[in-house]
């Protein structure tokens, strides 16, 4: 592996997300208490979670969770599954195991830095594929097939997306991933904002269920609200891929904490509740931003996001970084800047920034933006 470069969007969280007044860039749905979770499962669930050994799991994650996450999937089953501590483990591994020196990948940009920079730091070759506002983010399959070559290896996706809150037609995903199966190439999808679409019939189906070799990667973060748990997986039919992947965990996790699991299984077998609940708030964050941005469009182009709890307006008044610096310093309103989605591989746009939508208790920080942008 060569160096990894500095991971900009989690140094920048790391510096602000926990003391800021306002945060209004968060990536993940309202979360709710252990008491709340164990409620949704019932006595049962109480009672087994009160009772449950402090033991280590097994490093694929426990048979109950493995089983949940299945559940989920139309063609997946337990054994097609493996648990991480989180979403990023369970990337940072696979992307390791999926190509190495001689091989090429291409990588949706912007992106969740750690999709493109883990391939290039294992001396693979890597193509963006530009997602551009002009023509609203969308996935460009005859760009696709430009891009590919005979040693391509990965395709690698996130929809929902992050940060443009785009979804693809389900014609076109499922176009991509028979692109993939008919070149032999492996198609990995980030799916960690699924099941928040604020029109479920835009909810796509999962890779791992559309083909035998594409790998599907969620996370109990995002669309679950439920990042405290720190549980992500990895859905794939290839068994052989998952046990080379495990064998890399050995070096990292080795397990999950069995706490969190359970609490992760009660989660997924109560999803479209949980999906509900979200959703519902995201439908009545939207009308917010929707007032906050027509009453500034001189200054802002701002499209909803499909899906997921993010998305990427444009800012039209000149420097997006040393506005959202003052925006920051001036009311304690965070919002990530066009910078933190640098690639090393293409030309990103340098104009926009991050809005989260999936939190209660927004209004504060939209007033505290109007008042910075009145007063400036």
């Amino acid at each position: 592996m060569k160096p990894l470069r500095t991971f900009r969007l989690e140094e920048f969280l790391g510096k602000w997300e926990f003391s800021v007044r306002h945060h209004l860039t968060a990536s993940d749905a309202q979360s709710v208490t252990i008491e709340e979770l164990l409620a949704m499962g019932g006595d049962a669930d109480r009672e087994g979670f009160m009772k449950l050994p402090l033991t280590y799991v097994d490093s694929w994650g426990s048979e109950n969770l493995r089983e949940a996450v299945a559940g989920t999937y139309e063609h997946v089953d337990a054994g097609h599954v493996l648990a991480f501590t989180g979403a990023e483990e369970a990337l940072f591994l696979v992307m390791q195991e999926l190509v190495g020196f001689g091989d090429h990948a291409v990588v949706t940009v912007p992106c969740y830095q750690s999709m493109e920079t883990v391939p290039l730091a294992t001396g693979a070759d890597v193509s963006p594929l530009v997602m551009r506002r002009e023509n609203g983010w969308a996935l460009d399959l005859e760009e696709l097939r430009d891009l590919l070559r005979p040693n391509t290896k990965l395709v690698a996706v996130n929809y929902p997306n992050n940060p443009t809150g785009h979804v693809p037609d389900e014609a076109t995903f499922c176009e991509l991933a028979a692109m993939c199966d008919a070149r032999g190439i492996r198609l990995f999808c980030d799916e960690v904002y699924r099941g928040v679409e604020l029109d479920p019939a835009r909810t796509l189906t999962q890779a791992a269920d559309l083909s035998e070799t594409a790998i599907s990667l969620n996370v109990a973060s995002k669309s679950y609200g439920l990042p405290g748990l720190r549980i992500g997986w990895l859905a794939c039919r290839d068994r052989g891929l998952l046990e080379r992947v495990e064998r890399r965990k050995h070096y990292t996790t080795i397990c999950n904490a069995g706490p969190t699991e359970y609490l992760t299984a009660i989660a997924l077998r109560n999803r479209e509740r949980i999906w509900a609940r979200n959703r519902g708030i995201l439908a009545a964050n939207l009308p917010l931003f929707n007032n906050f941005f027509a009453r500034w469009e001189e200054l802002f182009d701002w499209v909803p996001p499909m899906g997921g709890c993010v998305c990427f307006p444009r800012y039209k008044g000149g420097d997006v970084e040393d506005f959202c610096r003052r925006l920051l310093e001036e009311e304690g309103v965070l919002v990530l800047p066009a910078s933190i989605y640098y690639s090393e591989i293409a030309d990103t746009p340098a104009d926009h920034f991050r809005v989260g939508l999936g939190r209660l208790g927004l209004e504060p920080g939209l007033e505290a933006f109007d008042r910075f942008l009145r007063e400036r």
